[in-house]
């Protein structure tokens, strides 16, 4: 594929890879059933993708992948699909990229951004634009990287384990805007329990929802949880599942939903209805 045409200064291109849906996010796979794991990789990118392409900052958004399914979830969000050349992970697939745009000013964004708010992308593509072209943006624990700007052939991706290290000890400017939805990817379940309780996109609100059982607090003593399902069933759960999402002290009677893991355990309780972002 032929190189773009050279871009004006505020032409910014946004870029996400996400694999193939088997391979994707692996460490969720201990916890997390199949099918519930595929849906989500896909309505994470779905919404990421929906608040990157409001942002005024974006002119527009790619995705690497080589997964039909990823492919035609991108395109129904109006971006196009870079296919991954058989991909040596995730820098080589947005190198890959970076080469395609060569011209433009490319921005790497992690795909697993459910509760990413469209202000906190813009507010931080414009401060990258005011600081210097190779900025970056840690995750919420501060050693993951969730956006980097200024990708192209002298200055590579270097995603992977510690990578807010790696980018500034390149020389990227560390940017330093609070943003949690920007800073929130999701690798885990306790990742997950943090999106929501920020509030979390139309897409990925719904695959939640499905994911669980509405049920009803029956008793909350002695760090054990009894629920009654809507369709009678008991289900016993630790205070784990709860804390996870926020709860303190379920009361009886409260409303939940209630999502299992691969054993069938509690994985997490959830308010009764997701809560898309403010």
């Amino acid at each position: 594929m032929s190189a773009v045409t050279p871009a004006t200064a505020t032409t910014t291109h946004v870029v996400l890879a996400v694999k193939d849906l088997v391979q994707a996010k692996t460490r969720l796979a201990e916890a997390v059933p199949t099918e519930q794991r595929a849906a989500l990789v896909l309505a994470m990118l779905t919404d990421t993708l929906g608040a990157a392409l409001r942002s005024p900052e974006v002119t527009a958004a790619h995705v690497v992948t080589r997964d039909p399914a990823v492919a035609a979830a991108a395109k129904s969000c109006g971006a196009a699909v870079l296919a991954d050349p058989e991909s040596e992970g995730l820098n080589h697939a947005l190198e890959h990229a970076a080469a395609i745009l060569s011209g433009q000013r490319v921005v790497a964004l992690q795909p697993d951004l459910p509760a990413l708010r469209t202000g906190e992308l813009t507010a931080a593509l414009a401060s990258a634009r005011a600081q210097a072209e190779r900025c970056f943006v840690a995750d919420r624990q501060g050693t993951g990287t969730t956006l980097l700007t200024g990708i192209d052939g002298t200055n590579p991706p270097l995603f992977g384990g510690a990578s807010a290290a790696r980018h500034q000890g390149s020389g990227a400017e560390r940017l330093a805007g609070l943003w949690p939805g920007l800073r929130c990817d999701v690798d885990t379940v306790a990742d997950l329990a943090t999106a929501l309780q920020l509030g979390v996109g139309a897409a990925t609100g719904a695959v939640i929802d499905r994911w669980g059982t509405t049920a009803t607090v029956a008793e909350h003593s002695g760090g054990e949880i009894a629920l009654r399902t809507d369709d009678g069933r008991l289900i016993r759960c630790d205070e784990a599942a709860a804390q996870l999402a926020g709860w303190r002290q379920l009361r009886p009677g409260q409303r939940v939903r209630v999502h299992p893991g691969r054993d069938g355990a509690a994985l997490l309780l959830t308010v009764a209805a997701s809560t898309p972002p403010g």
